[in-house]
């Protein structure tokens, strides 16, 4: 069997489909990222919830003091509190940047703070409610500098 031209596009076009189709599921489901992140780093599933609330610039001139603004919308009783919240960062070295425990009848579920961030990224911010569900916020944030070096 002698390699011939055609031979060799037919093979490469072959390559180039199979990346295609390997990359094709991940983008069609780019919305669902943060949702996998939180399945794979708690191995249970969260839910985008209004509930609560993360609040971060878009854009900030450098990622060693990024401002964070965290807020859950919950009575605090002890039947239906806040028990945690979980701050992630995927693209930093540390991908768990904070997290922060709350008590029933004692405080509202509200966090304000800064971070870090390696660069632009999603900001995830899971809270674990007393029930037992997970309730999952994200926001975009594009830091001008590497805040984690």
């Amino acid at each position: 069997m002698s390699l011939t031209r055609r031979r060799l596009s037919i093979t490469g076009a072959i390559g180039i489909v199979a990346w295609a189709l390997a990359l094709w599921p991940k983008r069609a489901r780019e919305g669902d990222d943060a949702l996998d992140f939180v399945e794979r780093m708690t191995g249970r599933a969260a839910t985008e919830s209004t509930q609560l609330r993360l609040l971060m610039p878009t854009v900030f001139s450098t990622g060693y003091t990024v401002p964070m603004d965290i807020q859950v919308e919950s009575p605090m009783t002890e039947t239906d509190h806040v028990k945690s919240i979980r701050v992630f960062a995927p693209e930093n070295p540390f991908v768990e940047v904070a997290q922060f425990h709350f008590s029933p009848r004692r405080c509202l579920a509200r966090v304000s703070t800064r971070i870090r961030l390696a660069g632009p990224q999603h900001v995830v911010a899971l809270a674990e409610m007393s029930d037992g569900r997970l309730l999952m916020a994200k926001s975009w944030v594009s830091v001008a500098t590497n805040g984690c070096r």
